[in-house]
């Protein structure tokens, strides 16, 4: 790790996208505190903006904001430079974003809370696991979520993108409102 106090290494670069500022502002001293050039996004556009003007080492990018998602912001980063390890930080983890998120080229995901060690820790972990287990990573086949899990991650993620208006949300679904209601109380958290 470098060593804040030496000024003629490089800093490695990192770029924090989150419609939180408050979150954003508390990560980014955490991370310069730690030797890190920290540069913030608020969203999307941001992010890309600043990404086409110096693309970063690193990013650490929110799932839900408003407008593009952050899988977008993931996609994009990926597309302007491959080599920019990402770990997409969300407080809606569900194995179909994050498997989602990685085929888009995030390194990593974690939910929130996460903080800045958890973070430098999962940058570490990729290379570090990436180097060791190359071949069998290969020869293991993903497990396929039961589809008892996608249903439900399907039914939060609506639910919550209509800020848990259940009528509205079973609208959205094409469902009537009762039998997503059943469903709710049913199947809480399927495995």
């Amino acid at each position: 790790m470098t060593d804040a106090t030496d000024d003629s290494a490089p800093k490695p670069s990192i770029l924090l996208v989150d419609d939180d500022e408050r979150f954003r502002s508390r990560m980014t001293r955490a991370f310069e505190e730690r030797g890190y050039e920290a540069q913030q996004a608020e969203g999307h556009d941001d992010a890309i903006m600043i990404a086409e003007r110096e693309s970063t080492e690193y990013a650490v990018v929110d799932l839900r904001m408003p407008g593009k998602s952050g899988l977008e912001v993931v996609r994009a980063l990926h597309r302007i430079d491959p080599a920019t390890k990402i770990v997409v930080l969300t407080g809606y983890g569900s194995i179909a974003t994050a498997l989602e998120a990685m085929r888009l080229g995030a390194t990593h995901y974690l939910t929130k809370p996460a903080d800045v060690d958890e973070v430098i820790a999962s940058f570490d972990r990729d290379g570090a696991q990436r180097a060791q287990a190359a071949p069998s990573a290969e020869s293991e086949t993903p497990q396929t979520p039961s589809l008892a899990r996608v249903e439900w991650e399907h039914i939060q993620r609506v639910l919550t993108d209509c800020g848990g208006n259940i009528t509205k949300a079973a609208e959205k679904l094409g469902i009537h409102r009762r039998s997503l209601q059943r469903k709710l109380s049913k199947f809480p958290m399927p495995r």
